[in-house]
């Protein structure tokens, strides 16, 4: 059957054959016309399947079928929402729109975060009729008032397992708090799981059901492969498969972010061109990592589960599970990657010990047996002991929109606190700049402070004032009525500057000779003082004076806390 009888314009028609699209694909053949009966529909089918053009290429012919309603205070509001997990796959459902409508005098846009608003705002204030977005910058834009969703007439789900996997079931509920009522509601996804049949049940009203493969399968183009591997040799062994058979353009998915990015380095440095690409990263670098993978010029492609939907490729041939999802279901979505569109593919996992469990798990979830390969050279020790693998927080759960871009990598642990931290060589505290004081301690801690020799730290006691010059020779010690007082700014001042009288001892200034025995006599009192070039007390203003080393002049003025 092709697609002049589904029902199509000869407009979009012309542009599915430019494409080179002839017949429709099974997913197709069946959504196609259940979406221009104009009812709710939940489907169902592995991804690579075409479930894209399945709702975009309806979409199209309804909407330009339609009059265009008249814009409320001037401004046109969207009429078709298509919502997705990830910016990836919004922007391949857009691509998918514009190619599909060229022909057709509809407009559309992609929203999403990691870019400025600003062009989102504009291009909205024109108009749009088709608009693809992610849930979290949609609701930026809904806080702004940017967006007219007051006209939608129809609602998309894609990936919509995936969503809620992300942890969008918040943000998809204050969305559909503010589209109208009658409207259509299509939900589109890869996996068939109870949850999606529950949010369906909530959403859909008398959907159509159309599932056109056993839910949770594989494609039968995809072959797949395990090679079991010591932890620490997968690298090793990776770097071996794309040499030995000489493979371009893989797809290599790992559990986590940092783990990504550092596989990518390790694969540069031995000669293998990588990127990475996961929620972390600025969306220009995602897109011109995607944009030189598709194009051949990058050999690996390193990424979390977060690409894993919307990476659309043509013939890419291999996909590599570095690591096993922790959830069996991303197995389906990783491996979809290739065997598109009919295309043949391979998908090959490196599996130690640690993910025996998550093998079975996904052996179980596909219902069948992958099989096994041991590669000579990379023979795992079969005295291993399997580690337990950290668990990773599955995007935002309840936590609201705070993890929107990414939901894919382990939580990382907090910083230690500033006393746990090891000290510096030597022991001495980073001296802040020559001349001031290298540490502060003191306070309501003790009855007395100290000068440290040699770590130009000066302590004080309850009310008191002290303060330690720039490499005290001495140790000197102020009694309870001491307070802090900072040091003088130039190293100069502080190297020249003997101690000083107690705040609370009103004693006239002496000469350099007799400073010493008054700072003696002071400590021995309890009432303050300290060594010598050590500590300064309170004083009123001196005349000016030149510093040792003959520059500028110091104008002698009070010191305040």
């Amino acid at each position: 059957m092709s697609f002049e009888t589904l029902g199509l314009s000869a407009d979009i028609l012309r542009a599915v054959a430019d494409l080179g699209y002839t017949h429709p694909t099974p997913i197709q053949l069946q959504a196609i016309p259940a979406v221009l009966q104009g009812g709710d529909l939940l489907a169902g089918a592995q991804t690579g399947t075409g479930k894209t053009a399945g709702f975009t290429l309806p979409i199209l012919q309804m909407l330009a079928s339609r009059a265009r309603p008249a814009a409320a205070n001037g401004k046109r509001s969207v009429r078709a929402l298509v919502l997705t997990p990830t910016r990836e796959l919004a922007a391949q459902v857009e691509e998918s729109v514009t190619q599909y409508g060229k022909y057709l005098n509809l407009t559309s846009m992609t929203v999403f975060g990691g870019v400025s608003m600003v062009p989102q705002v504009k291009q909205l204030a024109r108009g749009v009729d088709i608009l693809v977005a992610t849930p979290g910058r949609l609701l930026d834009h809904m806080q702004q008032k940017t967006v007219d969703l007051s006209g939608v007439e129809i609602l998309v789900l894609d990936e919509a397992d995936r969503m809620l996997d992300m942890g969008f079931i918040r943000d998809i509920r204050r969305v559909l708090a503010v589209l109208p009522a009658k409207r259509q509601n299509l939900l589109f996804s890869a996996t068939f799981s109870d949850e999606i049949k529950q949010l369906a049940d909530g959403l859909l009203k008398s959907p159509a059901l159309i599932e056109v493969a056993r839910r949770n399968t594989t494609a039968e183009t995809v072959a797949q492969k395990i090679h079991p591997v010591d932890r620490d040799r997968k690298r090793e062994l990776l770097e071996h498969l794309v040499r030995e058979h000489n493979w371009f353009q893989v797809l290599v998915f790992t559990r986590t972010k940092h783990g990504a990015n550092r596989l990518a380095e390790q694969l540069t440095k031995g000669g293998i061109p990588a990127l990475a690409i996961h929620g972390n990263k600025s969306q220009g670098a995602r897109t011109r990592a995607l944009a030189e993978f598709k194009s051949g010029t990058l050999q690996v492609l390193v990424a979390t589960d977060i690409a894993a939907r919307g990476i659309d490729i043509d013939q890419l041939p291999h996909v590599v599970n570095f690591d096993l999802p922790e959830v069996a279901e991303d197995y389906v979505h990783r491996i979809g990657r290739t065997g598109r569109a009919g295309a043949n593919g391979e998908a090959v996992s490196l599996v130690c010990v640690d993910e025996h469990l998550l093998l079975t798990q996904i052996e179980r979830l596909i219902k069948r047996t992958i099989d096994r390969e041991v590669i000579p050279g990379f023979e795992p020790d079969p005295h291993a002991v399997a580690q337990p693998i950290r668990k990773t927080p599955q995007g935002r759960g309840a936590g609201g929109r705070g993890a929107r871009s990414g939901g894919d990598d382990a939580r990382q642990p907090a910083r230690a606190p500033r006393e746990a931290r090891e000290p510096r060589q030597g022991g001495e505290p980073k001296p802040r700049r020559e001349g001031e004081r290298g540490g502060r301690q003191g306070g309501n801690g003790g009855n007395g402070g100290n000068g440290v020799k040699g770590a130009n730290t000066g302590s004080g006691g309850r009310g008191g004032r002290a303060a330690t010059g720039v490499n005290a020779g001495t140790v000197g010690s102020a009694g309870q009525g001491a307070q802090r007082q900072p040091a003088p700014k130039r190293q100069g001042d502080a190297q020249r500057a003997p101690a000083r009288a107690a705040q609370n001892v009103a004693a006239p200034r002496q000469g350099h000779d007799g400073r010493n025995a008054q700072n003696a006599q002071n400590a021995t009192r309890g009432q303050g003082g300290g060594s010598e070039r050590g500590d300064f007390a309170q004083r009123g203003s001196r005349p000016a004076r030149r510093d040792g080393a003959g520059g500028a002049l110091l104008m002698g003025k009070s010191k305040r806390d």
